[in-house]
């Protein structure tokens, strides 16, 4: 498929699902129906979302461990890894901030005058026995390469990559020099899958979206048409200040890297899948002319600390919910929460349904109804679709200007060796 036409092919399957999502939704015989229906649509989407699974673990492997082997030195990992760290911070910061600020503004959970008892009922959503402190640490260091490969766990990957790395640019043996081109060409094979993969997304996405409306309908964005505009007033104004971030690293060509991104974006709204859309992350990155030495280490890192989306949601969704109850938050009380979730949303990565679970685990930590989440599991999946693409807008972002600071840092020190041996030239002619 050529790829300028992707992402139109795209759009036209998002469409696509719509319609046929609407119909079969209108014309099932009842609930039970609707969801049998969306199960066969589920079933082409699960086939999608394996294939691109299946490519993410060799892929990340190749190009973080060629561009570690690349770097050389633990000072340049270092140098970069704390420059894409205080960016994911801040941009966590910022995200949390907004969320809880339209909150309060626009007051969407405000006149639903719900009651504690009716949230009595012990309806347990989302299970949070996988979210803990140990469970992060047992996501953050493998046991088994292979294992962590098989469940896609991408820290864990990135771990072994980093000390895999670092032992092949240990090496200067001409013997190791042929693993790193060995691993260059496994991350040029990946790549080329990903092509073959990616002639299957319109059909994937397509699933994807007439699976949701099959199940849900339409009337379900309706009836919750206010809140659903309002968060995605919240990301648009989430976009605005990433790019504007940008722009301030990067100048005009921050709009460039929005035009080569709008591809992965697209992938990530209509599966609601950061996966989906890593593989061409990577490609889009390349093109704008980020070293894979610097994007295939902070991209992955990317993925489990600076999701920008869903850091949004989750302070819009607590709020909505306090608000839903008629329980009053003070400043004091929102910001600790705010705090709380910089922490908590850290171990999200390899979770599934990450962004609830967080939402989830957090509302009884300050006597918060867990019920209140019925109100809006119904329509995650909408909201899920936004706050993953821009994840990825966030990403990109990030490990753009991060690029960009190291590829100065390199010219800098160029320059300080050029200058040091015309000072020493100089030296003699000044004594005499």
């Amino acid at each position: 498929m050529n790829k300028n036409r992707l992402p139109r092919h795209i759009a036209i399957g998002i469409v696509a699902g719509v319609m046929v999502g609407w119909l079969c939704h209108h014309f099932a015989a009842d609930a039970k129906a609707a969801k049998d229906i969306a199960a066969y649509f589920s079933m082409v989407t699960d086939i999608f979302l394996r294939m691109i699974k299946m490519i993410i673990a060799p892929l990340v492997f190749a190009t973080l461990v060629g561009g570690i082997a690349s770097l050389g030195s633990s000072r340049s990992v270092g140098r970069i890894g704390s420059r894409a760290m205080a960016w994911f911070i801040s941009a966590s910061l910022i995200s949390l901030l907004i969320g809880m600020l339209l909150v309060n503004l626009f007051q969407p959970g405000a006149g639903m005058n719900l009651h504690l008892d009716q949230g009595a009922v012990a309806t347990q959503v989302v299970s949070t026995g996988d979210f803990s402190l140990k469970v992060f640490v047992g996501h953050v260091f493998p046991r088994s390469i292979a294992e962590a490969m098989a469940n896609n766990e991408i820290l864990q990957i990135v771990v072994f990559s980093l000390f895999f790395g670092f032992a092949l640019a240990g090496l200067k043996q001409a013997g190791f020099t042929r693993i790193t081109r060995l691993v260059d060409e496994l991350a040029k094979v990946m790549f080329k899958i990903t092509d073959y993969v990616m002639a299957f997304a319109p059909i994937g996405v397509f699933a994807a979206i007439a699976s949701a409306i099959t199940t849900e309908g339409l009337g379900l964005l309706l009836d919750y048409g206010k809140l659903i505009a309002e968060f995605y007033l919240g990301i648009t104004l989430l976009w605005a200040v990433l790019f504007g971030a940008g722009y301030l690293f990067l100048g005009r060509s921050v709009f460039t890297l929005g035009k080569l991104i709008k591809e992965p974006i697209l992938l990530a709204f209509s599966t609601a899948s950061s996966e989906s859309a890593y593989p061409k992350t990577m490609e889009a990155l390349e093109k704008f002319g980020a070293p894979k030495r610097v994007s295939s280490f902070v991209l992955p890192l990317g993925y489990s600390f600076n999701l920008d989306g869903s850091m949004m949601y989750q302070s819009f969704a607590i709020l909505f919910i306090a608000q839903a109850y008629n329980i009053e938050l003070s400043f004091t009380q929102q910001l600790l929460i705010l705090l709380t979730l910089m922490v908590t949303s850290k171990g999200m990565a390899g979770v599934a349904r990450a962004s609830v679970v967080v939402v989830a685990a957090t509302l009884p930590m300050f006597n918060l109804p867990e019920a209140g989440l019925l109100l809006i599991i119904g329509i995650d999946q909408f909201l899920d679709m936004a706050r993953t693409a821009t994840n990825v807008v966030g990403n990109s972002i990030a490990t753009a200007v991060v690029a960009r600071a190291e590829l100065a840092h390199e010219v800098e020190e160029e320059k300080l060796p050029a200058a040091s041996s015309a000072a020493l030239t100089r030296t003699p002619a000044t004594a005499a």
